[in-house]
């Protein structure tokens, strides 16, 4: 991770990520790193709906996961809202409230019901800002019955209200998704970030989650989602991003990229998947 302090890009004011020079390299034994991703410059705009694709072993899930640090940058600038959240002194959890991340696998707890997996996080961050342990018993009740109702006029936009005390085990793929999409939303982010979140269901469950994206996006919400969903890609972004062996090879608004690719290796991958 980066232990510099570096000076904000130059921006033109709607800027909420600026990514600059991102490496990532994982060590895979004592003297040898495999790079994922080299050098990497993006810039994600407020209100933008940013698409990634690209083959298998791209970096693609690298490079999202590093847009909250889930994976430490081996070098190279994460601007978030100002700050580059790639600072060893940054507070990235500070940051973390303010970017929701959507799953492959759900990542649902299991032990507590779909009402308690939305307020977790809400309740205790809200309780820790009022006093932690210490918060006085009648805030506590405040905030978890503030919380709890945020939860339910959410299920209740996704239809799932009835299912507020059912546990994950009971709940379909697709179900299961839109609770780990609406679990993301209750901490009210600035930017969603989706990895692959239809790769795990089954064919038919797809479209249930991926209208609930097509919500968010027409709402105006950032987003920027790793998907197979070419479709989806074409239909909702407003930019897409083609990579290929840890660099971003193409980009552009879809109906350039789709319809006329400039890069062969771009060209080469829709030949297969179109």
């Amino acid at each position: 991770m980066n232990n510099t302090v570096n000076n904000v890009p130059e921006t033109a004011g709607d800027e909420l990520i600026v990514v600059r020079d991102l490496c990532k390299s994982f060590r895979i034994s004592k003297k040898k790193e495999l790079q994922v991703l080299k050098n990497i410059n993006s810039v994600i705009h407020k209100n933008e709906r940013v698409a990634v694709i690209g083959p298998s072993g791209s970096g693609k899930s690298t490079f999202l996961r590093c847009l909250n640090c889930m994976e430490d940058p081996t070098s190279g600038s994460i601007f978030f809202d100002g700050d580059d959240i790639a600072d060893v002194r940054v507070d990235i959890n500070k940051h973390r409230e303010n970017i929701g991340m959507v799953f492959q696998q759900f990542n649902l707890f299991a032990n507590k019901t779909v009402l308690q997996n939305i307020t977790l996080a809400p309740i205790y961050l809200k309780t820790k800002k009022a006093g932690g342990l210490f918060a006085k018993s009648a805030v506590k009740k405040q905030i978890r019955k503030e919380a709890e109702e945020h939860a339910m006029q959410l299920l209740r936009r996704i239809g799932l209200e009835d299912k507020a005390n059912a546990y994950p085990s009971t709940l379909s793929g697709g179900q299961k998704q839109r609770i780990a999409i609406v679990r993301a939303l209750a901490m009210n982010p600035k930017v969603m970030l989706f990895d692959e979140p239809t790769s795990a269901l089954d064919p038919e469950m797809v479209g249930e989650v991926l209208d609930l994206m097509k919500e968010l996006a027409n709402e105006g919400m950032t987003m920027v989602i790793v998907t197979h969903e070419m479709g989806f890609a074409r239909e909702v972004a407003d930019r897409v991003l083609f990579m290929d062996n840890g660099v971003i090879a193409e980009e552009a608004p879809p109906a350039e990229l789709f319809n006329n690719p400039k890069n062969p290796r771009t060209k080469e991958f829709l030949s297969k998947v179109l």
